[in-house]
């Protein structure tokens, strides 16, 4: 069974009762939905048909509902243009003004101010790229530096600029409300640029009395790279997200923030999500490239929490294969790595939780030694689940909860499978604990002869000390 997880996005290739299946047999934990371009009907109905796979026993999936963001944009246009390397043209940020011949319009108002003689604007997703060579007063002269042809609302990042913009969008907030109205496990914030952005959203949980979804902040730019430090601090989890960041920042500092942003959240004891163009060709291709196998392989090297593929299973040809290879690809990539006990800093812990930390890490030191089959974890919140993730364990954990929102917050860990226990005895973890082991004896996944080790944070007596037990199944 693999440690790392898998998170799929839903889209025409996969978006019906039977793909979702195959997508989590395959090895999918969690359903990403993009609102750049999901609707609210489409998605509702989605997630009813995995919510009962749920129920049903069929499919343990979570949701994950990733925002739109701020965008900047170009205008409409009545037809495309055709630029030819050299063109000289005027960029407005005024809606009003005429554009003349061949300019055109960009929806950032701040365009002026944010950037200088010789910055570069990216037009296209990457497509067209323009050098601003001239300020005037009421639009900037720009460059053409390769040919291209360009129609209406594309895309416009601006590298290097400091953006003046909100945390969340008016569209944004709309969206996170439904996420939290419909129980989805994870905000996937974009171009999140600084905690204060972080805190934004979780004043809106606030406001809405939600304290169970979990915030991944989307890294997409030079400075939220600049703030990776207070961003990681003041988050749930991270999210590589290659598309814009490959943008945003020299290509060739891609893979080295890629590394630092991992090995950050790792040592921090946050989990991690690498995203973006790891199967890319297997939107329409049966098999990956060579390159994209090694990135794979190389992402699970890195001690990722999670995988995510976008247009792989959105749109692609082969969406199950794809989930079949990374799956594949991730297995292989385990076995030859050694998952020591990575330990993490307590900055971000309280003393009640830094004490579960050391307990843990003990249980995991007693297990491997003991040549233990699994960690089995009994937790209300999932805090044990997520501190135990964490440590990267070697060994396979298991963890119980009575509550589905700590099934679901919990999916995306590393090496962490969590399952709801229905017979729950809130003062007695002995029987509790026989409950979750006779669960794992049924499902076959331990045996009599097999020694584990337990722990648990069940409040006793108006004390919430965790517990350790070893025990040899009989």
């Amino acid at each position: 069974m693999k440690k790392t997880k898998i998170i799929a996005t839903i889209g025409p290739a996969t978006n019906n009762k039977q793909s979702i299946i195959d997508l989590y047999t395959a090895g999918v934990n969690v359903i990403r939905f993009n609102f750049s371009h999901a609707n609210y009907n489409d998605v509702e109905k989605t997630v009813h048909v995995i919510k009962d796979l749920n129920k049903k026993g069929i499919t343990n999936l979570s949701l994950l509902l990733d925002t739109k963001g701020p965008e900047i944009r170009t205008g409409d246009l009545d037809k495309k243009i055709e630029y030819i390397e050299g063109d000289i043209f005027n960029m407005y940020t005024d809606p009003n003004i005429e554009l003349g011949n061949n300019g055109l319009f960009c929806d950032y108002q701040f365009l002026l101010e944010g950037v200088n003689i010789g910055s570069q604007i990216v037009i296209d997703s990457g497509l067209f790229l323009v050098e601003v060579i001239e300020k005037q007063k009421k639009h900037v002269v720009v460059k053409a530096l390769n040919s291209a042809t360009i129609g209406s609302r594309r895309h416009v990042n601006l590298p290097g600029v400091s953006l003046n913009f909100p945390g969340i969008t008016e569209k944004d907030i709309s969206d996170i409300q439904f996420a939290i109205k419909h129980d989805f496990a994870f905000i996937a914030a974009s171009f999140i640029r600084s905690a204060s952005n972080v805190q934004e959203i979780k004043d809106l949980f606030k406001r809405a009395d939600c304290n169970t979804l979990k915030i991944i902040s989307k890294i997409e730019n030079q400075e939220g790279v600049e703030n990776l430090d207070e961003i990681i601090d003041i988050s749930d989890g991270v999210m590589v997200a290659r598309g814009d960041l490959g943008i945003e920042v020299p290509i060739q500092k891609l893979a080295i923030y890629q590394k630092e942003i991992v090995e950050k959240c790792n040592k921090k004891g946050k989990f991690v999500i690498t995203a973006t163009h790891l199967l890319e060709t297997m939107i329409d291709n049966p098999v990956p490239t060579r390159a994209e196998s090694s990135d794979v392989f190389n992402s699970v090297l890195q001690k990722a929490d999670c995988l995510m593929l976008s247009g792989e299973t959105a749109i692609g040809k082969f969406p199950i294969k794809c989930v079949e290879m990374m799956t594949s690809i991730i297995e292989e990539a385990e076995s030859i790595v050694d998952y020591r006990f990575e330990d993490f800093s307590n900055d971000n812990l309280s003393l009640r939780d830094i004490e579960k930390k050391l307990l843990i890490r003990s249980a995991l030191f007693i297990g491997k030694e003991l040549g233990a089959q699994s960690l089995i974890i009994l937790t209300k919140t999932g805090l044990l689940a997520r501190l135990t993730g964490a440590f990267r364990p070697s060994i396979p954990v298991h963890s119980f909860t009575p509550f589905e929102t700590s099934v679901r917050n919990t999916n995306l860990l590393f090496g962490i499978n969590t399952s709801k226990l229905e017979k729950w005895d809130r003062e007695d973890f002995s029987h509790t604990l026989d409950e979750a082991i006779d669960e794992l004896k049924e499902k076959g996944i331990i045996k009599n002869g097999d020694k584990v080790v337990a722990i648990n944070d069940i409040q006793k007596k108006g004390t919430e000390i965790p517990i350790m037990e070893i025990i040899n199944i009989k």
